[in-house]
């Protein structure tokens, strides 16, 4: 039974699962831009032109030769035209004269300067502009931005507003990412029924199935909270049933590159996951020096890997940040694998007694001078999903810390991206 790793430290279980998920990168695909969102970039996108291609101004105004500013002020130029943004035609301007042009105009020939209209006064056919402007003002010159051949966005970045900006500010229309990972999420217990059924004396309602699907999307992982008919949820359920639990864990590792799972992982009578993981595929680890979530089991069944978390709703939320959405990032390449940690000072003492990293719920807030907080909440136990909703952040408390006192510094780990 125990013939693989067990009680890793949290570092030793992030190590095992970057390294797995990485053997596992998933292959590129092509998208659409529209498309792009959340994804992350298979490979390097260059430049195919200087961007912007052409010198511009910058701002609403005149353009002028630098020249015709360098005697004192105040210059008296003639006034020839108007160019907007986009006008392609041929436009240039001598000695002595300006061209009314808007923000995004390429300059004409003969400028290098723009003089913003705040600064002049049209006088008929003529521009009237003070002493002091300098020579290149207002300019943006071809390539400020990106010259061709820079990388645009690079491999491993996750595309959001800013990436998709960039590549459309290119020209790109579709783009190469990772695929995204097929994932099934399995929820267990005889306990549990689903919200809007009738709950027994001795039930609750399932919670995890709806939690994990959500966390999932935000990883811009489509699981769908609902199934095609509206009616079901898309993850599956399965009852304290150990054949029918084997059954569905091989159904799912034949399409499945990922499968996730809550409860049934620990030592109880009904916990049948270890042993029959360890029957049907390989367990790479089970348990981790963690509180809430020490029960974990990571392993795979083929080529599918699979989590199996506890079953209390703080223990699969703190498992799945700390250590599932790090694999699900390693599987599709990204630059950045890891819980995305911030620091910040305590509000209130901690103490611990156990050897184990804590994630403790807490209140994270800015203060008035600048620097984060974060304020433990008082009730932690691992069942109480009311400790979520107040929470914004895990606190984490290492291994070898038994107490921390007011002002420390400490890591913590937002709940929401």
């Amino acid at each position: 039974m125990n013939e693989f790793p067990t009680r890793l430290s949290v570092a030793q279980a992030q190590a095992c699962i970057a390294e797995q998920c990485a053997l596992r990168r998933l292959p590129a695909v092509t998208v659409a831009l529209q498309d792009a969102f959340a994804r992350v970039l298979a490979s390097n996108v260059l430049a195919l032109r200087n961007q912007p291609p052409f010198a511009n101004s910058a701002m609403d105004g005149f353009a002028v030769r630098g020249e015709d500013l360098a005697k004192p002020g105040p210059h008296r130029l003639r006034l020839i035209g108007t160019r907007l943004a986009g006008d392609g035609s041929t436009a240039q301007i001598s000695p002595g004269e300006c061209l009314r042009i808007t923000t995004g105009a390429p300059l004409p020939v003969g400028a290098d300067t723009v003089v913003i209209k705040e600064h002049c006064v049209v006088d008929a056919e003529f521009v009237v502009i003070g002493a002091g402007e300098t020579r290149g003002s207002h300019v943006r010159p071809p390539g400020e931005d990106f010259r061709t051949g820079d990388i645009v966005v690079g491999a491993g970045r996750r595309i959001h507003a800013a990436e998709l900006a960039a590549l459309a500010s290119t020209g790109f229309d579709e783009v190469s990412v990772s695929a995204l990972p097929r994932v099934r999420v399995m929820t267990t217990g005889d306990e549990l029924v689903m919200p809007g059924a009738e709950c027994g004396a001795a039930q609750i309602y399932n919670s995890n199935g709806f939690g994990l699907a959500a966390m999932l999307r935000s990883c811009g992982i489509g699981l769908d909270l609902l199934s095609a008919d509206g009616r079901e949820p898309a993850f599956t359920h399965l009852p304290d049933d150990r054949e029918r639990i084997r059954s569905a864990l091989l159904d799912a590792a034949n399409s499945a590159d990922l499968i996730i799972t809550s409860g049934g992982v620990s030592a109880g009578e009904a916990d049948f996951l270890p042993g029959l993981i360890a029957e049907i595929g390989r367990v790479h680890f089970w348990k981790v020096r963690m509180r809430p979530g020490m029960p974990i089991l990571f392993a795979e069944i083929g080529r599918t890997l699979v989590f199996c978390l506890p079953g209390n709703p703080v223990s699969t939320m703190a498992t799945f940040l700390c250590l599932v959405r790090p694999g699900l990032e390693a599987m599709q390449g990204a630059g950045i694998v890891g819980p995305r940690l911030l620091h910040a000072r305590l509000a209130t003492p901690i103490s611990k007694r156990h050897d184990r990293t804590e994630f403790m719920r807490a209140v994270s807030e800015v203060r008035d001078d600048g620097t984060l907080w974060a304020t433990p909440i008082a009730r932690q136990g691992s069942s109480m999903i009311r400790g979520l909703v107040e929470a914004n952040a895990l606190i984490v408390v290492p291994e070898q810390s038994r107490t921390l006192d007011v002002s420390s510094i400490v890591q913590i780990l937002p709940l929401t991206e």
